[in-house]
């Protein structure tokens, strides 16, 4: 049997080795190794947890609301779109309207003066040839015609040519065999038209 003294000699000595071995491990690569991946392990989950957390925070409030201010300049800017085409719609109306009424109103003044021109057509027609007074009539009744051609003023084309009820007004219908079908054989008034509208149908005959 050992005594004591021997007892707590051997005692110390397994405490020892216990240690030694202990320390060993502590300093080996594997348990360094162990330790480094031990510790980053937490941080690639908290980057994905905060991952995560950013992506539900986004999917679950969606996209932010608009302010107040936001609202009111688009609705202010509608509205001032709407009017800027309300404006130029005004605009181009009421210049149709214009270029209308002048139309109208030239319409007129010519359809006036038409009667004016065919009396001079008619007396130049009955006015003896070689006259010198006829012959300073016709100078002016040349002039009177060129200046409404310059204004728009054109004469409707009748004899000869196939009959068209938007120019033309037949009075009088004849059946002649030399003449083709619905075509214009005699004119009774010339027509005219302004800037293409009919200010006057000629007055005509119609064959077949």
């Amino acid at each position: 049997m050992k005594n004591t003294s021997e007892v707590q000699e051997d005692t110390e000595q397994v405490v020892s080795e216990n240690e030694t071995a202990a320390e060993v491990q502590e300093d080996s690569p594997e348990a360094t190794a162990g330790e480094e991946t031990a510790e980053e392990v937490p941080e690639g989950k908290e980057e994905a947890e905060e991952k995560t957390e950013g992506k539900a925070k986004t999917s679950f409030f969606g996209k932010k609301k608009k302010d107040k201010k936001d609202q009111q300049i688009e609705e202010l800017t509608d509205r001032l779109k709407r009017s800027m085409a309300e404006f130029d719609n005004f605009r181009k109306r009421t210049e149709k309207e214009k270029s209308s009424m002048y139309i109208v109103g030239a319409k007129e003044i010519i359809e006036n003066m038409l009667p004016v021109v065919d009396n001079f057509e008619r007396g130049l027609a009955q006015a003896p040839e070689g006259d010198a007074f006829a012959e300073g009539m016709q100078m002016i009744y040349k002039q009177l015609m060129t200046t409404l051609e310059g204004l728009g003023v054109e004469v409707i084309e009748a004899v000869g040519k196939e009959f068209n009820p938007d120019f033309h007004n037949a009075v009088m219908h004849v059946e002649d065999e030399e003449a083709g079908e619905n075509i214009i054989v005699e004119e009774f008034q010339k027509g005219y038209t302004y800037k293409g509208f009919v200010v006057r149908h000629s007055m005509v005959k119609v064959a077949n």
